[in-house]
């Protein structure tokens, strides 16, 4: 149906709108092949490359997970740590981790990426595995590790409390 200002909507009242979506967000399953290369749900795989373009950096800080940035994301943080003071601690030690685990891919025709082996092996990244938007980039779990992560650390009354101080 359609209203007096030609916009179509449902009978039950309900005016649909075409949402514009920018940031990577939900999850989906996936898996990595015996070559390591993941494929990039297709929840996600069209916005990074139609809005980002094929290139991505893939990396960790911490080992347990991967990173997947589209370039111009990683780019843009790149520009930021040359801003900060370059002695930091804190700046040296997540430069260490991130090039320790990380490399430059791209995706292929099949929206596949290389997982690093030692990522891969890290991460335990086999198999079938999950991949979460985390607005600016993905983030890629072993499913058993992830709900491990989840149990470890259960959301909190607290965590509300910080998130609404952020008018979230």
């Amino acid at each position: 149906m359609t209203s007096e200002y030609g916009r179509f909507y449902y009978p039950s009242g309900f005016l649909w709108t075409e949402v514009d979506q920018k940031g990577l967000r939900g999850s989906a399953p996936t898996r990595i092949d015996d070559k390591g290369r993941l494929k990039i749900p297709t929840l996600f795989r069209g916005l990074i490359q139609d809005q980002r373009g094929p290139d991505v950096f893939v990396t960790s800080v911490s080992g347990e997970s991967v990173r997947i940035y589209p370039m111009v994301v990683w780019l843009d943080k790149e520009q930021r740590l040359q801003k900060a003071p370059g002695n930091h601690p804190s700046i040296l030690k997540f430069l260490d981790r991130v090039n320790y685990f990380g490399q430059v891919s791209e995706l292929d025709a099949q929206g596949r990426i290389v997982i690093p082996p030692l990522l891969r092996d890290s991460a335990s990244i086999v198999g079938e595995v999950r991949v979460f938007g985390k607005i600016d980039y993905l983030e890629v779990w072993n499913e058993e590790r992830f709900a491990q992560k989840l149990a470890r650390d259960p959301w909190t009354d607290e965590d509300g409390i910080k998130l609404s101080e952020h008018g979230i």
